[in-house]
C-alpha cells in the first residue's frame, strides 16, 4: 500500500487523476476500520490532512454555508448549531468525542453508508455536494449523490471539496433510534426541516432503505396541510393529531428496510413513523414559540415522549 500526501488541493486533484483508485483519507474513522478488519486493501491511500481549506467553512452571500469536506463534527456542534441545527444535532450523536474530533461530513458522504448520521440532516436541508477533479467542478444535489449501498455519484477522479448547505430559515429536528445516544450505528434516523419563507418541508431518512432517502409524499402532504389550514400565516395554530399521524405514516411508507442484526424491517418502519411525528411536533412547537416572540422551551430541543409505542429515540 502506497501512502500519498499532497500539500495542496491542486496537487491532490492531480494525484487522484493519476491514481483514480486511490482511497481518500482525512479523519480515517471509516476507512481505517475497513482496513484494520481486512475488508479493504487499497493500493494507494490519499491523505488529505495537510490541505487546510478542507477544515474551514464560509458563510456565502446566497444564504448557504460552504462546509469544507474535512471539518470535524465537533466543530459543527460548537460553531454551526444556529445555522445548521439538524446537522449539529446529528453530529452530537456520532461516535465518541474522539470520533467527533476526527470524523467529518465529507467522509460520511464518501462512505455513502445508508446509516450515515449526517445524511438525513443534509437531505432535509437540501445540501449540495461540491465535487471536483482536474476536469472541473460540479454541484451534486445530495439526494442524487447516493446511488446504492455504500456507492455514490463521484467519478473515479473526483474528490469531495465541500458541502453547500442552506442556513436554516425555520425549525429543524433530528432523531436517531438506537440503544444509546452515540457509539452505535443508527437503527434508523429521521430529520425534518420547515422552510416557512418558501412554505415547503423537507425530510431525510437514514438506515431504512438501501440509500438515505426523502419522504417526498410526507413532505407534500404536510406542506399542503399547513397551507390549507392557514398554519404558515398563523403559526400559533397547533397541529392536529391526524396531521401528525398521516405525516408519520407517509414517512414510514417511504422506507424500504431490511431485517438485520440491529432491527427488523417492521420495527424500522414503526420507528420512522414515531420519529417523524415527534420531530414534526417538536419543530412546530419551536415555530409557534418563534412566531409568538418567545424563546423555545426545553421541550422544543429534546421533545417530550407524548407518543405511543416503545422506542428509544436520541
Amino acid at each position: 500500500m502506497e501512502f500519498l500526501r499532497p500539500e495542496s488541493w491542486d496537487e491532490a486533484l492531480a494525484v487522484k487523476a493519476e491514481h483514480p483508485a486511490a482511497v481518500p483519507i482525512a479523519g480515517g474513522t471509516d476507512v481505517m476500520v475497513e482496513i484494520n478488519f481486512g475488508r479493504r486493501r487499497p493500493g494507494h491511500l490519499l491523505d488529505l490532512g495537510r490541505i487546510a481549506e478542507l477544515y474551514t467553512w464560509q458563510h456565502r452571500p446566497d444564504g448557504t454555508v460552504r462546509l469544507g469536506a474535512a471539518v470535524p463534527y465537533s466543530r459543527i456542534v460548537s460553531g454551526l448549531g444556529a445555522e445548521l441545527p439538524a446537522l449539529a444535532m446529528a453530529a452530537r450523536t456520532v461516535g465518541s468525542p474522539q470520533i467527533r474530533n476526527r470524523g467529518s461530513v465529507g467522509g460520511n458522504l464518501g462512505a455513502a453508508s445508508p446509516a450515515g448520521d449526517a445524511h438525513p440532516a443534509l437531505l432535509a436541508a437540501g445540501a449540495e455536494v461540491e465535487a471536483e477533479s482536474v476536469r472541473g467542478r460540479r454541484l451534486i444535489p445530495v439526494e442524487e449523490f447516493f446511488t446504492g449501498v455504500k456507492r455514490n455519484a463521484l467519478a473515479p477522479d473526483e474528490l469531495i471539496r465541500a458541502v453547500r448547505i442552506a442556513r436554516a430559515t425555520g425549525p429543524q429536528q433530528f432523531s436517531k433510534a438506537g440503544t444509546r445516544n452515540a457509539m452505535v450505528i443508527a437503527v434508523c434516523s429521521f430529520a425534518v426541516a420547515l422552510h416557512p419563507g418558501r412554505r415547503t418541508v423537507r425530510t431525510g431518512i437514514g438506515s431504512a432503505a438501501p440509500t438515505p432517502v426523502r419522504a417526498r409524499a410526507a413532505e407534500d402532504f404536510l406542506a399542503a396541510a399547513l397551507a390549507g389550514g392557514g398554519h404558515w400565516d398563523e403559526p400559533g395554530r397547533p397541529l392536529g393529531p391526524e396531521t401528525l399521524r398521516e405525516f408519520g405514516d407517509l414517512a414510514a411508507a417511504a422506507c424500504d428496510p431490511i431485517d438485520d442484526v440491529r432491527a427488523t424491517a417492521r420495527y424500522r418502519r414503526h420507528a420512522v413513523a414515531v420519529m417523524a411525528r415527534r420531530t414534526l411536533a417538536w419543530s412546530w412547537r419551536a415555530h409557534r414559540a418563534a412566531g409568538a416572540g418567545e424563546a423555545p422551551g426545553p421541550d422544543s430541543a429534546i421533545g417530550r415522549d407524548d407518543d405511543e409505542g416503545d422506542l428509544a429515540c436520541v
